[in-house]
């Protein structure tokens, strides 16, 4: 009897050998086949291996590899029983009658064979839901680790090569900051305090703890039975949307870098930074990482400098005097404004509404930590929205505030009083608005909290290999860097496709000198180019100036200057920024016309004043400016801004003229605007060609 047992446990033994060999066969030939799939189909052997010490009986389905529906055999072994070719119960079902599934481990009726093949299968389910073997826990976290490892690679080269094209060739501007190099561009910005960005370092440092903070609460939040069912999450990068929008959102960053240089606009290279940083951390670190860098990056837009705010400040001053005046009159006290500046009718104290204290200056890093307090107190963006729009009405009434305590603390206690008014309720900016939002926040949370979404937790990670397909999205990253790196190098290097609207000197660079002699009114004297000028901008500016001085009444003058860019753009800016470092205060704008032969130009006229440190004395002026390009001419720097990065876009890039006249105004607004278009019509007629 042990004999016979013997025998058929042996004959058992070379059954499953048989199996073994045809299965390594059929599976070990599959071509192209990667480590990680072979380690991912051990998984999966893994997973349906049942080993239940408490289990009288196993069940294994075994396929033979024969093809599909041919000799599909189920070999059925009782722990204590026989092997059986079940193809002889299917042929004679006569012999099995009245037989029992007992102590000899024998086959009743395919119905409870169906029974038992259906427990193991749900057996075999459950396992896997609950992880698997040991062995297969610990052969799943060898196929995390490398496909994490292959992903971060493939995400290292193209960051490497993006890494490149942002230093080298990121920067098409070599005016104020002499850099190719993009990032050392915008950390100039946060160093320079006249470009109002020095809260840079603040959201760099809030963006880096946030992206910290998402990593960690995306790691914890994880479920254990997701890590578990890993091995069935695997797949090729090639066939994967989401790694295949990280490459995407590579190229379009590329892209929008090449528009950005040729347009020589830095700050559209800069959100191109951001989205291929956002690129290599998705395809790297997956959607947990991607997910978790969506916020922190676009949150460092706030560190982008923005000259459009000085335009908002403007309007934002005057509604700020607006508001104070009333207020200091409510309370008893008498005060004058004139245009931006509050005095005592006394002569006790006086302030220049400057625009540090319209709010302009502090609306971004307010705006900043507005939206932060919506992020981190709500999910839902509309939210967040709202705490980001309360900033606004906050900031303004802060600064209103400000403004009305220098005005008390001034009349209490004199000037002095007022200036340490205005240092201190610097602060008190910030705590208005802050204080406002977290409260709106609190107030929010209690009267309309926000359902918790358990689901938004649960993070759907699927680890991702850098398939074949994968490396050749990588290569073509790299390739297009390269392109562009190349096409950019020629722009840069590339001769000025463009025209003028003046007429040249023989050297090509300046304008025709200015006339002399305007009729027999005016003398015109040479105004040189100061060395600082020559220094700062691009060496292939042109310049072309005089202070005309009226013969009949010297006290009274007009300085003409054309400032021609070259092939940089950063040769001509706007205005205001040269009047507010001369230490001009500015008022109301308006559009005026200036006729010269045939034609004449449209152009913005500004009301300024200076006040002279040593006498007090306020002197008041006007001044015009307007920019002229080869085929148009405009009164506004956007209206320049936009043609010129139109043009540059299509291949061309003019001399844009930028023309600013400027006269006193003591005797009077029309008198001063009378004398400057006398001066532009004897001097401009014939040099400025597009009119």
């Amino acid at each position: 009897m042990a004999d016979a047992e013997g025998e058929r446990a042996g004959a058992g033994g070379e059954e499953w050998e048989k199996f073994g060999e045809a299965r390594a066969a059929d599976v070990g030939g599959i071509a192209g086949e990667t480590d990680v799939d072979v380690m991912e189909r051990e998984v999966w052997c893994h997973g349906r291996e049942v080993r239940e010490e408490g289990l009288h009986h196993e069940a294994l389905a075994v396929h033979r590899g024969r093809g599909v529906g041919e000799n599909e055999e189920l070999v059925w072994r009782g722990r204590h029983g026989e092997v059986e070719d079940p193809s002889s119960k299917i042929q004679d079902p006569e012999k099995n009658q009245g037989s029992n599934f007992q102590g000899e481990g024998k086959l009743g009726d395919w119905g409870i064979g169906g029974s038992l093949v259906l427990g193991a299968s749900l057996v075999v389910w459950a396992w896997n839901v609950g992880g698997g073997t040991r062995e297969s826990r610990d052969l799943m976290s060898r196929v995390s680790a490398t496909t994490r490892a292959r992903s971060w690679a493939a995400a290292g080269m193209c960051a490497g090569a993006g890494l490149v094209v942002f230093e080298f060739f990121g920067n098409a501007t070599r005016g104020y900051v002499d850099t190719a190099s993009v990032f050392w561009w915008w950390v100039s910005q946060w160093l320079d305090p006249q470009a109002e960005t020095e809260h840079g370092w603040l959201v760099l440092g809030i963006s880096a703890w946030v992206l910290g903070r998402n990593l960690k609460g995306a790691q914890s939040g994880e479920p254990r039975a997701e890590s578990r069912r890993e091995g069935r999450e695997v797949r090729g990068s090639g066939e994967s949307a989401n790694e295949l929008a990280a490459y995407g959102v590579m190229v379009l960053a590329l892209g929008l870098h090449a528009v950005g240089f040729v347009a020589q606009q830095t700050r559209v290279s800069i959100v191109a930074v951001l989205l291929f940083a956002w690129g290599v951390l998705r395809l790297g670190g997956g959607k947990r990482w991607g997910d978790a860098a969506m916020f922190p990056l676009g949150f460092l837009l706030f560190a982008i400098p923005l000259n459009v705010l000085d335009s908002v400040g403007f309007w934002l001053r005057l509604w700020v005097i607006d508001a104070a005046g009333p207020i200091a009159r409510a309370g008893g006290i008498d005060v004058v404004r004139s245009g931006t500046q509050l005095f005592a009718p006394d002569g006790r104290y006086q302030y220049d509404v400057a625009a540090a204290c319209s709010g302009v200056r502090s609306l971004m890093a307010l705006a900043a930590l507005s939206l932060l307090v919506g992020y981190l107190n709500f999910r839902t963006w509309w939210r967040r929205g709202l705490m980001l729009a309360l900033c606004f009405p906050l900031t303004y009434l802060g600064n209103v505030t400000r403004i009305a305590a220098i005005i008390y603390a001034a009349q209490i206690g004199g000037q002095t009083w007022g200036e340490r008014a205005h240092e201190v309720m610097g602060f008190g900016v910030f705590a208005i608005v802050l204080g406002g939002v977290l409260g709106a926040a609190g107030v929010m949370r209690r009267v309309a909290p926000e359902i918790e979404n358990r689901k938004s937790k649960i993070e759907n990670r699927k680890l991702e290999s850098a398939g074949s397909r994968g490396v050749v999205a990588v290569v073509a990253v790299m390739a297009l860097a390269v392109g562009e790196m190349f096409f950019l190098g020629r722009v840069a290097e590339g001769a000025l496709r463009g025209g003028v609207g003046v007429r040249l000197a023989e050297d090509g660079r300046d304008p025709v000198a200015l006339p002399a002699f305007v009729g027999t009114e005016w003398i015109g004297r040479r105004a040189e180019v100061t060395a600082v000028e020559r220094e700062i901008l691009p060496k292939d500016t042109g310049f072309s100036r005089r202070n005309y001085v009226s013969v009949s009444d010297a006290r009274h003058a007009v300085f003409v200057s054309i400032v021609l860019s070259g092939k940089d753009r950063t040769s001509i800016h706007r205005p205001e920024l040269c009047l507010v470092g001369q230490g001009w205060t500015l008022g109301a704008k308006r559009e005026v016309r200036f006729e010269a032969g045939e034609g004449g130009w449209e152009a913005t006229l500004l009301e300024t004043e200076m006040v002279e440190p040593r006498s007090g004395r306020r002197i008041p002026a006007r001044v015009a400016y307007w920019f002229v390009g080869s085929e148009v001419a405009t009164a506004t720097h956007w209206g320049r801004f936009w043609h010129d990065a139109w043009n540059r876009l299509r291949g061309r890039a003019d001399r844009w003229a930028y023309v600013l006249v400027q006269t006193d105004a003591v005797d009077g607004d029309e008198a001063a605007l009378a004398r400057m278009r006398e001066v532009v019509a004897g001097t401009l007629a014939d040099l400025v060609v597009v009119k």
